[in-house]
């Protein structure tokens, strides 16, 4: 349900300039496989740029042994210790405001977005394509169906 806000504000940033985003994951209790592959993408779109990176911060040890069971701790800093936020989280996070929520998505936009998230997973190692071939399959055929469904629906 976050993913799309998160990634919408991350594009946001990123076309804005910013070549350090930090997402706080303090009052994060769990995070899905959507949510993690949002995460590499913006990892990712970063890392392109010079100097770029996505720092997480409060990752908790749930959070991290996720992070880390995907291979992501290779491509985002988690928790680093020499960020430049370090001794200054409750200050910042005093001056943050939530950012306005992502239009929501139409039926096909949602598979497209969870599709994209998982694609983005399997091209890190080979263990995360072993672990998701068969649901980037089930994705890629769920969204075929719904535009499928949509194209019929559409008038002639």
């Amino acid at each position: 349900m976050n993913s799309p806000t998160v990634k919408a504000f991350g594009d946001e940033r990123i076309a804005a300039g910013e070549t350090c985003l930090v997402v706080d994951l303090a009052d994060c209790s769990g995070m899905d496989s959507t949510f993690m592959g949002t995460l590499a993408g913006m990892a990712a779109r970063l890392s392109a740029l010079k100097g770029g990176v996505l720092q997480i911060a409060g990752p908790g040890e749930r959070n991290r042994r996720s992070l880390e069971d995907l291979g992501l701790d290779f491509l985002m800093e988690i928790d680093p210790p020499a960020a430049a936020w370090r001794g200054k989280v409750a200050s910042i996070r005093s001056l943050l405001k939530p950012p306005q929520a992502a239009a929501a998505l139409g039926q096909i936009q949602r598979a497209r977005h969870v599709l994209d998230a998982h694609q983005v997973l399997t091209e890190l190692n080979d263990q995360n394509a072993r672990e998701f071939k068969q649901v980037v399959t089930l994705l890629e055929n769920e969204l075929a169906r719904k535009e499928e469904l949509a194209e019929n629906d559409e008038p002639r």
